[in-house]
């Protein structure tokens, strides 16, 4: 099937044309047709499946004979880069339509958001946090809301998102279209798009979660402490010409990052704790080719769209299954070929038995030839936090000792005196010792 048998708007076409693409994906096969008719959509699909487009070109079909100045369409989605990433496809559709989106989401000024609403840009695309504190504003009014839709719906349910998403649709207008995809149907989702939908569409809701049919998946079995070189290993023998790499917590991101760039490789790394203009810059950077290796926290998992992704590695095995989905997911998007690697310790090998499991697969175990999986490694990629926090004490307290002798000195030798005395006496006497000083 050709994107022109679903009848769609030449504009849309057009775009369609010049970004690449001839025949849409089965997601967008299923959804798009209903969607265009009006009807409730509700989908399982995994990411890497082409749903973006799957809700934005039928959103786009019927705006354009909308009048402007009013926003009409509103897409909830979990995290920043996910919701960067929507609008830059909205924007990349409608390149030959009037139509325009904007993202609404923390970490940056509210000032353009605020303009965005206040000028009725045509779609928003908003985190829910950012979303919910614009709408304790007057000018937040979404009365001429059309379009709804809910993207990754169970990523939002396992960061605590529920709560939010209902009392954002008490926000918006009872009678709307609500599209609703997420890539597994957890009991408190299903529970939701009774609530919301009325008489939907179903797509894949029966089909279990899998990674995409063109992800070839791989274990490499390693020892924990040497993780970080067979990683290193891996990118100079040039088996990967760039990577997107998981790590389960900041502090190894970074460590990693640090590694990698110490050894020669350009590498950056994205996270919750950096700003949002160093995510940017980062992400950016990867998508550029700038830096070859940017290294994630599950916050990334399902933000991050690069074109022809080739590779993705596991350096720790996520804890759960449908994170691991999701992660090599980044790759062999829209139906093209990736490779993801995933590295195994022997504690963790119980997580990834949990895994195979759940893609009712067992995974090669790969060996590298010519790797030391008896070296002595360089150092620790994660410093535990008791050890962090014992060094980050041991520092205060030095800093305290060195200020104290400090003012031990200041006072002309005697005792040091505690930092907050405050009685006239310790006052006269201090000031005493300075006039002495003086006079030297």
């Amino acid at each position: 099937m050709a994107f022109t048998s679903l009848q769609l708007h030449p504009s849309l076409l057009r775009a369609l044309k010049e970004l690449g693409y001839t025949r849409p994906t089965p997601i967008q096969t299923d959804s798009i047709p209903p969607a265009l008719a009006g009807r409730d959509v509700l989908a399982c699909a995994m990411t890497g499946s082409g749903k973006t487009a799957a809700f934005v070109l039928p959103i786009l079909h019927k705006l354009m004979d909308k009048p402007r100045g009013k926003t009409r369409a509103l897409v909830i989605t979990p995290t920043r880069e996910l919701a960067a990433q929507i609008v830059e496809a909205i924007n990349s559709l409608a390149v030959h339509t009037p139509l325009s989106g904007a993202s609404v989401y923390g970490g940056v000024g509210m000032g353009p958001q605020e303009h965005a609403f206040r000028s009725g840009v045509d779609i928003i695309v908003a985190t829910p946090g950012r979303l919910l504190d614009h709408f304790r504003m007057p000018y937040a009014k979404l009365d001429a809301l059309e379009f709804l839709v809910f993207d990754e719906a169970d990523r939002m349910l396992d960061m605590g998102f529920l709560p939010d998403i209902r009392r954002i649709i008490k926000h918006v207008p009872a009678k709307r279209q609500t599209l609703f995809f997420s890539a597994t149907m957890p009991p408190p989702i299903a529970q939701l798009t009774r609530e919301m939908l009325k008489n939907p569409v179903t797509i894949n809701v029966e089909r279990q979660a899998a990674p995409a049919t063109g992800i070839t998946q791989a274990v490499y079995p390693v020892g924990q402490e040497l993780k970080s070189a067979l990683l290193l290993a891996l990118l100079k023998r040039g088996d990967m010409k760039e990577a997107l790499v998981f790590t389960r917590t900041k502090h190894r991101a970074n460590r990693l990052a640090e590694y990698l760039v110490k050894a020669g490789i350009s590498a950056e790394r994205i996270h919750g704790n950096r700003s949002q203009s160093a995510r940017t810059a980062a992400l950016a950077g990867f998508k550029d080719g700038t830096y070859r290796v940017l290294v994630a926290t599950d916050i990334a998992a399902r933000g991050i769209d690069v074109e022809a992704l080739g590779h993705v590695v596991n350096l720790d095995v996520p804890a759960v299954p449908e994170d691991y989905i999701h992660r090599v997911g980044r790759t062999a998007r829209a139906e093209l070929k990736g490779e993801a690697y995933t590295f195994v310790a022997p504690d963790e090998e119980s997580d990834l038995r949990a895994i195979e499991k759940a893609i009712s697969k067992r995974l090669p175990r790969v060996t590298v030839p010519d790797f030391d999986y008896s070296a002595k490694p360089a150092g620790r990629l994660e410093i535990p936090i008791g050890e962090r926090i014992a060094k980050i004490r041991a520092e205060k307290a030095g800093q305290r000792a060195r200020a104290a002798e400090k003012a031990k000195r200041r006072d002309g030798g005697g005792p040091a005196r505690p930092a907050a005395s405050g009685s006239s006496s310790s006052g006269s006497s201090r000031r005493g010792s300075r006039g002495g000083g003086r006079s030297r």
